[in-house]
């Protein structure tokens, strides 16, 4: 089935604009609990948790009344971190759940992500099953079996104790100073806790939503603000959450960065040390940087690599029986864990590393050297297709030819945003940057 309205994570878009409207939200509530309750057995039980976006009271309700339409209870759990309605899904024996968030975007934009009972997202498949309901004439319940709503006190604490029995050196972290910057997203008020509770003297950045503020020069997509409160407060460790935590990126004593290779990359040699990485490899998509892989097969360790999107790495992880794997970008999948990326899980991680080795977060942060890497984003209008165009593919080729044997080529649309993605790998960095630019001249051009 050809998919129109779910992207490479959920349904995203701008706020009150196609898909994102309340309608839009109400039908895909309704045909998501026909879905479940038709394919699902008797399970009327459905989890809704949210980030901090204004939009998001807007998006809730209508869902809300979507799924009470075809006799689903709704459990409300207000803003909680995208991995937290993934276990509470699974641990309060729910048929569905979803998460309204945009992740990193800005406010203006928000989403919705669905979880079946395993906690798990769904497939594409299971996707375009729900998208052909939402198109056709939706079954609703008989009056008195439409479902129920209430809202959930304790969700954010259910997670916050679940996500603390994850750390392995309880009570180690003492003295230990953490700066965490929440970009006044979903984890708000869930991660400084985890963090307290754990011992660490806590320095909260991005703590103070109020609707509009999500992700705006904060977060990971913007580690500065993180990486100055790092430094101006003598801190040990930053830890840079996107807005609904299931990104991350750590910053070191000194304010540098280091993004979801460097941690996957000391996460996986930890792993293989004592032997907890299953299958000896690491499951990364295509925009894993080439020195990641090189680091994994000087250790005798592979990286399998996916398409992007941590879906469908956490798909190949399941499918292979793997245990470790994410994005560049931050999402780090740890499945022993948490059914999806969870950026405070594996900031818990990373302390833990520091807590057991002894070792300053600069020396744990880089572990391996990066081949040049640039990307570089080329915006197109509703209803182009620049990357049919003649120029572009003969830009493409041209680029192809060029790095044959130097370093590696990646074009492709962004599944969320009208983006076309232009990455290239290469040693020498002239080369890197003339293949690039002439590639993103032609798709301007074809635009």
């Amino acid at each position: 089935m050809t998919r129109k309205l779910f992207g490479t994570d959920g349904v995203r878009g701008e706020a009150n604009s196609w898909p994102m409207t309340a309608e839009m939200a109400l039908k895909l509530g309704a045909a998501a609990g026909r879905y479940f309750r038709v394919d699902r057995g008797n399970g009327h039980r459905v989890v809704i948790g949210k980030d901090t976006r204004l939009s998001g009271y807007m998006l809730e309700n209508a869902l809300t009344a979507g799924l009470t339409s075809t006799g689903m209870n709704v459990l409300l759990l207000g803003p909680v971190p995208t991995p937290a309605v993934g276990y509470l899904t699974r641990s309060m024996r729910a048929d569905l759940g979803i998460m309204i968030s945009a992740s990193h975007n800005p406010s203006q934009d928000n989403g919705i992500k669905f979880f079946g009972p395993d906690g798990f997202k769904l497939s594409d498949e299971a996707e375009a099953e729900i998208e052909a309901m939402v198109a056709g004439e939706i079954r609703l319940a008989q009056p008195q079996n439409i479902g129920r709503a209430k809202r959930i006190d304790d969700g954010v604490g259910r997670y916050v104790e679940y996500a603390k029995t994850t750390f392995p050196a309880r009570g180690r972290l003492s003295g230990m100073k953490v700066v965490i910057d929440c970009a006044n997203g979903a984890a708000y008020k869930a991660a400084p806790e985890v963090l307290w509770e754990l011992g660490c003297e806590v320095i909260p950045v991005g703590v103070t939503p109020n609707g509009r503020n999500i992700n705006e020069r904060c977060g990971s997509t913007h580690t500065r603000t993180a990486a100055e409160a790092v430094v101006a407060h003598g801190a040990d460790l930053g830890i840079s959450l996107d807005g609904d935590a299931d990104r991350v990126m750590i910053i070191d004593e000194n304010g540098e960065v280091a993004d979801g290779d460097q941690i996957m990359a000391l996460f996986a040699a930890r792993w293989a040390d004592a032997g907890k990485l299953r299958g000896g490899a690491l499951v990364a998509t295509v925009m894993s940087n080439l020195g990641l892989e090189r680091f994994l097969t000087a250790r005798g360790l592979r990286l399998e690599r996916t398409k992007v999107g941590d879906r469908y790495v956490v798909e190949r992880m399941r499918e292979g029986g793997f245990n470790l794997g994410g994005e560049q970008s931050g999402h780090i999948v740890m499945t022993d864990y948490a059914t999806t990326g969870d950026g405070l899980m594996a900031g818990v991680q990373f302390l833990a590393a520091m807590a057991e080795t002894g070792q300053k977060a600069s020396e744990l942060a880089r572990q391996f050297e990066t081949v040049p890497q640039l990307l570089k984003n080329v915006r197109y209008a509703a209803g182009q297709e620049p990357l049919d165009a003649g120029p572009v593919k003969q830009a493409i080729a041209a680029a192809e030819e060029r790095l044959k044997g130097r370093g590696r080529l990646l074009i492709r649309k962004s599944g969320t945003e009208p983006l076309i993605r232009v990455m290239a790998e290469c040693g020498d960095e002239k080369i890197l940057n003339e293949v690039v630019d002439d590639i993103v001249a032609a798709v301007e051009k074809a635009a």
